[in-house]
């Protein structure tokens, strides 16, 4: 097949540049090697009539108007204020950490541990909360779900998440927060209508048969892209366990609870999925689903999820990325391309500039190639 772009990957980033080089009339063909399209946003309906997403919770939230009016070109949302709690102490508690409890447990005059230019993500989380404290919520969860002590982490992984001073129960206070109502299935299958997809095709495996006039936008892992001869990062992945309650209306008292103490088992979370479904679609449920996500290093590409953030990959990274950028051809990005974690929004944002570059670059070329011919 032949375009003046070949997008691999059918996920956010690969989908909103497709559609956005589409939308200017350039021709763009995308190769996944999933049997579907959407990459990791996507979902399916239990047979009780449960949506579940598939890759874990994903909850939308942007407070940016160009972006919020970009997804609903695709899909209206039914609004869906992500609420999450910590299974402490045999409680439920609030997920950022409620300066309440912290009152509660610790009292009212209470000081951060670490002081100073914290090295690693322990220094940065005791940097912002009593140790107590982090040794209930987040010590044990960050440890569960990357597999190394909290010490081995970076601490930049320690800005996703605060310490409020209220009793504020909503994950996010992003303006726009909802849930595709055609489900994030029928979203990505929106945005990609009418571009050419193929799927169960492994681009890496068969690179021939396919030609682009343009460029090549990669957004799978750029370490398999050059066949991991510098090594190998490092990415970890999700095994999820699915229970059915038929006779149960609800387990949890939200849609996700973190389980961070290392006794209550391997799992780092579980959702309960009718909780993010519209009051209307609930009362036609019988029953419940329940998902357990376990951490786990992923053998196969196709199961990495998360870039590891740690000093050594970040390093081997950065020599892959400086061979990515020496060929003007080649556009490796996305979550796995430029081995960072994006929020459905930020990959978004991303993306958007990155087609306006291409565009832009285009733009350049057809007015040389005008001039030279005038």
């Amino acid at each position: 097949m032949n375009a003046d772009y070949v997008i691999v990957g059918s996920g956010l980033t690969g989908a909103v540049i497709a559609r956005k080089l589409c939308d200017a009339g350039r021709s763009v063909v995308v190769v996944d090697r999933r049997s579907h399209r959407g990459g990791n946003v996507h979902d399916h309906v239990h047979a009780s009539g449960v949506r579940i997403h598939t890759y874990g919770p994903h909850y939308f939230r942007t407070n940016d108007d160009e972006i919020w009016d970009f997804v609903n070109r695709f899909s209206p949302f039914d609004t869906y204020e992500a609420c999450i709690k910590s299974f402490v102490d045999s409680r439920h508690e609030n997920w950022p950490i409620a300066g309440s409890y912290i009152r509660r447990a610790i009292g009212a005059d209470w000081q951060p541990v670490f002081r100073g230019t914290p090295a690693n993500f322990e220094e940065a989380s005791l940097a912002m909360m009593p140790r107590p404290i982090y040794e209930k919520f987040v010590k044990g969860y960050s440890e569960k779900q990357w597999g190394v002590p909290a010490t081995a982490l970076s601490a930049d992984l320690a800005r996703r998440f605060d310490v409020r001073e209220d009793d504020e129960p909503r994950l996010c206070r992003h303006r726009y927060q909802g849930i595709p109502s055609l489900g994030y299935a029928g979203l990505m299958q929106k945005m990609l209508h009418d571009i050419p997809v193929v799927l169960d095709c492994d681009y890496l495996q068969n690179r021939g048969e396919f030609a682009y006039r343009r460029k090549l936008i990669f957004t799978g892992p750029i370490d398999e892209f050059f066949g991991f001869d510098l090594g190998r990062l490092r990415y970890r992945g999700q095994r999820r366990e699915h229970t059915y309650l038929p006779d149960v209306e609800f387990a949890q008292p939200c849609g996700q609870v973190n389980f961070p103490d290392p006794a209550s088992g391997p799992h780092i979370r579980q959702m309960e999925w009718k909780h993010m479904m519209p009051a209307a679609s609930q009362c036609s449920v019988r029953g419940t689903v329940l998902t357990r996500e376990i951490t786990a290093d992923p053998i196969s590409p196709n199961d990495y999820e998360y870039p590891f953030p740690d000093r050594a990959n970040a390093e081997l990274y950065a020599r892959y990325r400086k061979r990515a950028d020496a060929n003007p051809k080649l556009l490796l990005c996305g979550r796995l391309g430029e081995y960072k974690y994006y929020d459905m929004d930020q990959a978004i944002a991303r993306a958007l500039v990155l087609a306006g570059r291409i565009l832009t670059i285009d733009d350049a070329h057809e007015t040389i190639i005008q001039a030279r011919t005038a």
